[in-house]
C-alpha cells in the first residue's frame, strides 16, 4: 500500500473509504460541512428516504426553526442576524426536500398503516386530530391560513416598505456623512464605517423584501402537498390496495396532516422570526427588554388597562376570578413602574446636580473654555443658502465640491487643509455667505441658490436679465440668471456657473492666499513622520539639533506665502540641510530652497506654449535695489525713496499690463541677492505676481523676454 500526500489532506487506500478520523475533520471544516448539508437536501428530492432517517431530518427542521425564532428574539438589532435571508433560503428548502420525502412515503406505504411514514409524522397526525380526521384538517387549515394570510403577508409588506424607504433615503443619509466628515464631525475611519452600516443595512432589508416570497411560496406548496396527499392516497388505496374508502380516508387522513403539522409548524414559526426581525428595525436592544421598557415606560396605560379589567370583571355573566386577578396584576405593575419611573427621575436630578455642586465654579467655567476654539475654516450661511448644503435630491453639491477642493489643493500644495465648518448665521442676511480664516472675516459675498450667475470672458456687462452683481472672487461684473436662461447665455459663449461653484471658488482663492496661515505645527509634525524611512533619518541628523520643527514650518510657511508647493519635502529638506552650514535664518533657508525647486517653480509658470514668460528687472532698478540696501548679513533691510518706490511700483504695474493684453502672464526676474526686497514690496500691490531670482530658473526651461521694467 502507498500512502499519497497533497498539501493537507491524505488520501486513503484501506478499501478506498476515508477513516473515521478525516470525516471528522472534513464536518469540522464548516464550509465543506455546509456543501454536504446542501447537497444532502438535494439528495433528499431524488432518492427515496426510510422512515427513521425521515424522522431524524423532520427533528432536525423542527430543532432549526426553534433556534431560527430564539436568534430573532435575543438579537440587539436586525443586522446582527444578517444571515436570516440565507438561512430561510436554507430551512425552506430542507422542508420542501421533506415534504417530498413523506409525499413519497405516504403514497406507497400508507395502505401499512399510520407509521408508514415515520412515528413523527403518526405523533403529530394522531395527536392533533383526536381520533377524527375532520378535525385535524380544519386545525391544519387554520394554521396555514395563520401563516399565509397573516404572518407572512405581514412580514413580507414590512420588508418590501423598509427596503424600499432604506434605498430611497440611501442619497440624504451618504449626503449627511459626507456633510459631517467635510465639517470635522468625524473622521475617515467614521465615514467609511458609517457607509458601510448603511449599505449593509440597505443590503439586508433589501434580501428580507425577497427572502419574504419563500415563506410565501411553502405555505402555497404545503397545501397543494395536502391535497395531492389526501386525493391521491384514496384513490391509491381504494384502487390499487383494495382497502375501504373509509379506512383509506382514515388512515391517508391522518398521514397527510401529520405531514402538513410537521412541516407547517417550523415554517408557522420561521415566519414569525421573520416577522419580529422585520418588525424590529427601529427597537434597539433584545425583545424581551425593549417591550418591558416601553410597557412600563407609561404606568397610565396599565392603570387604565387595569381600571377596564376589574369593571369587566363586575358584568353579569362574566367569570369574575380571571379578570380581577389579570386587573390586579395590571394595577401591581403600574404601581410598581410609576414608582421606578419617580426613583429615576430622583437619581437623574441628583446625578445632574452632584456635578455642579462639587465643581462649584469650575462648572460656570467650562462654557468659557470651549468658547476658546478656534475654528480654522468656517462658512457661515444666510437662511436662503442652506440648500447649498442639503438641497432636495442632491441638486446642491457644495459640501461635495469643498471635498474635492481639500483633495485637490492636498495634491497641488503639498498638505492637507484643515476640515470646513458650515454653518448657519441667522443675523446674516437671507443671501450672504461669510468665510472666515481662523474666526477672522476674510471673504463674502451673495448668491442665489437656484439661480446662475454668468459672466463676460472679456471683463464686460452682461447682456442678459436678471440681478447685475459683482463676482465676490475677482471682482468682476456678473449677473444672476434664472435656470430658464442659462442655455441661451451659453450660446453667447458668456460663463455660466451655479452658486456652489461661485461659493467653492472663493473659497479655493482664500485658502490659496492664506496658506501659510493654515499649515499648522501639528501639520508639520505629521508630514515629517509620513516621510519615507530613507528621509526620515534626514530629518533625525538635523532635528533637533541643528533645527527645530518650528523653524521647519517657518521655511514651509514662507514658500506657501508665495504659492510654492511643498509636497516635493524631501527636496525641501536637502535644501534646509544645506543651508543650515552657513545660515539659520528662515529667510535665508527659503532662498537656498527655492534654487533647489528650481524645476518646479518654473514648471508651474510655463504657458501652455512650453515656454516661460518673464520680465527681467533692468540694470537701473538692480542697481536702485542694492544701493538701497542698508545693514549687513541677515540684518539687511530696504530703505528706497518713497518717490523711487512710487515710480517701481508704476513702471512694474506697466509693464505686466502690457503682457496682459498680449495674453501673456509671464513672472518677474531678478537677481538672487534684492529678489526678497522686490517680492515684498511687489506683493503690496500685485498679490499673484511670481518674482524669481536668476537662480530659479532651471537650465532646461524654455524662456521668453515679453518685456522689462
Amino acid at each position: 500500500m502507498v500512502d499519497v500526500t497533497a498539501g493537507q489532506g491524505r488520501v486513503p487506500t484501506s478499501g478506498g473509504f476515508p477513516s473515521l478520523g478525516e470525516i471528522g475533520n472534513i464536518i469540522r471544516r464548516g464550509d465543506i460541512a455546509l456543501a454536504l448539508g446542501i447537497l444532502t437536501i438535494l439528495v433528499v428530492l431524488i432518492l427515496p428516504l426510510p422512515s427513521f432517517i425521515l424522522d431524524l431530518f423532520l427533528a432536525i427542521s423542527i430543532t432549526m426553526s426553534i433556534l431560527i425564532l430564539m436568534t430573532a428574539l435575543f438579537i440587539q438589532a436586525p443586522l446582527e442576524f444578517s444571515a436570516f435571508p440565507t438561512t430561510l433560503l436554507i430551512s425552506t428548502m430542507l422542508r420542501l426536500s421533506l415534504n417530498l420525502a413523506s409525499t413519497r412515503l405516504i403514497l406507497s406505504h400508507g395502505h401499512e398503516g399510520t407509521d408508514a411514514a415515520g412515528h413523527v409524522i403518526e405523533a403529530f397526525g394522531s395527536f392533533v386530530m383526536g381520533g377524527n380526521f375532520v378535525i385535524g384538517i380544519i386545525v391544519f387549515a387554520i394554521l396555514v391560513t395563520v401563516n399565509f394570510v397573516v404572518i407572512t403577508k405581514g412580514s413580507g409588506r414590512i420588508a418590501e416598505v423598509a427596503a424600499r424607504f432604506h434605498l430611497d433615503s440611501m442619497p440624504g443619509k451618504q449626503m449627511a456623512i459626507d456633510a459631517d466628515l467635510n465639517a470635522g464631525l468625524i473622521d475617515e475611519k467614521a465615514a467609511r464605517e458609517r457607509r458601510k452600516a448603511l449599505e449593509d443595512e440597505s443590503g439586508f432589508f433589501g434580501a428580507m423584501d425577497g427572502a419574504s416570497k419563500f415563506v410565501r411560496g411553502d405555505a402555497i406548496a404545503g397545501l397543494l402537498v395536502v391535497f395531492i396527499n389526501v386525493i391521491g392516497g384514496i384513490i391509491i388505496g381504494v384502487a390499487q390496495q383494495g382497502i375501504s374508502f373509509s379506512e383509506a380516508a382514515q388512515t391517508y387522513t391522518v398521514l397527510t396532516v401529520g405531514d402538513g403539522l410537521v412541516t407547517q409548524i417550523p415554517a408557522l414559526i420561521v415566519s414569525t422570526a421573520a416577522g419580529l426581525l422585520v418588525s424590529k428595525a427601529g427597537v434597539a436592544g433584545a425583545a424581551d427588554k425593549a417591550l418591558i421598557k416601553q410597557f412600563s415606560g407609561y404606568p397610565q396605560a396599565l392603570g387604565m388597562a387595569a381600571a377596564v379589567m376589574c369593571v369587566l370583571a363586575l358584568l353579569p355573566g362574566i367569570p369574575t376570578i380571571p379578570f380581577l386577578a389579570l386587573g390586579g396584576g395590571a394595577a401591581a405593575l403600574a404601581w410598581k413602574a410609576r414608582k421606578v419611573k419617580h426613583a429615576k427621575a430622583v437619581e437623574e436630578a441628583k446625578a445632574a446636580a452632584a456635578p455642579a455642586a462639587a465643581a462649584g465654579g469650575q462648572a460656570a467655567e467650562e462654557p468659557i473654555t470651549a468658547a476658546l476654539k478656534i475654528d480654522d475654516l468656517k462658512i457661515e450661511l444666510g437662511y436662503a443658502l442652506l440648500p447649498l448644503v442639503n438641497g432636495p435630491d442632491g441638486q446642491d453639491r457644495l459640501t461635495e465640491q469643498i471635498k474635492a477642493l481639500r483633495k485637490s489643493l492636498a495634491i497641488e500644495m503639498g498638505f492637507v487643509m484643515p476640515a470646513v465648518r458650515i454653518l448657519d448665521n441667522v443675523q446674516l442676511e437671507a443671501n450672504t455667505y461669510i468665510i472666515k480664516i481662523k474666526e477672522v472675516d476674510a471673504g463674502q459675498g451673495k448668491v442665489w441658490p437656484n439661480q446662475f450667475m454668468v459672466m463676460d470672458p472679456g471683463g464686460g456687462q452682461v447682456n442678459v436679465p436678471g440681478i447685475h452683481t459683482t463676482e465676490p472672487t475677482f471682482g468682476l461684473p456678473a449677473t444672476w440668471v434664472d435656470a430658464s436662461l442659462k442655455e441661451e447665455a451659453a450660446l453667447k459663449g458668456y460663463t455660466v456657473v451655479d452658486a456652489a461653484t461661485v461659493l467653492s471658488t472663493h473659497l479655493t482663492e482664500l485658502l490659496k492666499g492664506n496658506m501659510s496661515d493654515l499649515l499648522s505645527y501639528g501639520e508639520v509634525q505629521k508630514l515629517l513622520k509620513e516621510l519615507p524611512k530613507e528621509q526620515s533619518e534626514l530629518v533625525k541628523d538635523i532635528v533637533p539639533a541643528q533645527v527645530t520643527v518650528s523653524g521647519i514650518q517657518r521655511v514651509l510657511q514662507l514658500l506657501l506665502a508665495e504659492r510654492i508647493s511643498i509636497r516635493d519635502l524631501s527636496t525641501i529638506l536637502e535644501g534646509i540641510a544645506d543651508a543650515l552650514a552657513f545660515s539659520r535664518n528662515p529667510a535665508t533657508m527659503v532662498e537656498h530652497v527655492r534654487a533647489r525647486l528650481a524645476r518646479q517653480i518654473c514648471a508651474h509658470n510655463t504657458g501652455p506654449n512650453g515656454y516661460l514668460p518673464l520680465i527681467a528687472l533692468s540694470a537701473k532698478w538692480e542697481q536702485a535695489f542694492a544701493e538701497s540696501l542698508v545693514g549687513t548679513g541677515e540684518e539687511r533691510s530696504l530703505a528706497m525713496q518713497p518717490s523711487k518706490l512710487s515710480e517701481f511700483m508704476a513702471a512694474v504695474r506697466d509693464a505686466f499690463e502690457r503682457a496682459a493684453r498680449e495674453g501673456e502672464a509671464p513672472v518677474l526676474v531678478t537677481s538672487a541677492a534684492i529678489r526678497p526686497f522686490v517680492r515684498s514690496l511687489v506683493e503690496r500691490f500685485r498679490a499673484q505676481t511670481t518674482v524669481l531670482s536668476q537662480a530659479e530658473i532651471h537650465p532646461r526651461a524654455r524662456l521668453k523676454t515679453v518685456g522689462s521694467v
